[in-house]
């Protein structure tokens, strides 16, 4: 059974820092993409990073690009988003997801929640101003 479990959110003040992990079980990351969504309230469900099975290539939305980066824990089926300098508008519920499919075509659409099958439960990140 596929299981994806976050931790690591919390309240923090703006400028601040965040580490998350998803912690995978019933598959073995080394064959799916490993995404990062939030959701914030009233608002769509975004894309944050991806990263493609062995961790060899990343993708980052416009609006967190050179704050988060996104790892892979192939050993431990982990795979980490590691939040700096986090705004007031990184508020959000964020939930990691996975995707069965070949490195090479792990950008196409990755931010399309509708492509991943597996998520998790989320975690609450409030950052305040």
């Amino acid at each position: 059974q596929v299981q994806l479990v976050e931790s690591g959110g919390g309240s923090v003040q703006a400028g601040g820092s965040l580490r998350l992990s998803c912690a995978a079980s019933g598959f073995t990351s080394r064959s799916y993409c490993m995404g990062w969504f939030r959701q914030a309230p009233g608002k769509e469900r975004e894309g944050v990073a991806v990263i493609s099975p062995g961790g060899g290539t990343r993708y980052y939305a416009v609006s967190v690009q050179g704050r988060f980066t996104i790892s892979l824990d192939n050993a431990k089926n982990t795979v980490y988003l590691e939040m700096n300098n986090l705004k007031p508008e990184d508020t959000a519920m964020y939930s990691c997801a996975a995707d069965r499919r070949p490195a090479i075509l792990c950008g196409d659409g990755w931010s399309l929640p509708s492509r991943y099958p597996h998520w998790g439960q989320g975690t609450q990140v409030t950052v305040s101003s």
